[in-house]
């Protein structure tokens, strides 16, 4: 037997409602559309301060997906040959790699990062 077409109520641990009129709200917000990369706006910058004197790299300026944020994170931290991690809308890569991240976001189509 397949899942009934309610199976958002299922992910939202409500069982059931005697209740006609009871609306089913969630607290998460509608994750955006994803902008084409000729269309992304993004921005990097390098961060030293409060991160026990390591430099990283911050990119961002990311509109889409949150899922699309980390596949781009894994592509550049693969590509810079170092960790990182993506944090409230921002992509970290550990390292001071600004202008080979920008060499490589431009070659993945993304024309307005700066």
């Amino acid at each position: 037997m397949g899942k009934s077409s309610n199976d958002w109520k299922d992910r939202l641990g409500v069982m059931y409602s005697t209740n006609p009129d009871f609306n089913y709200e969630t607290t998460d917000e509608p994750e955006q559309d994803l902008l084409p990369p000729q269309q992304q706006k993004l921005r990097l910058r390098m961060e030293k301060n409060g991160r026990g004197g390591k430099t990283v790299t911050v990119i961002s300026g990311f509109q889409g997906p949150q899922a699309d944020m980390e596949a781009l994170a894994r592509t550049l931290k693969t590509f810079c040959g170092c960790g990182g991690s993506v944090k409230e809308g921002e992509i970290i890569i550990q390292g001071d790699f600004r202008e080979k991240l920008k060499a490589k976001l431009l070659s993945l189509g993304y024309t307005q990062t700066k």
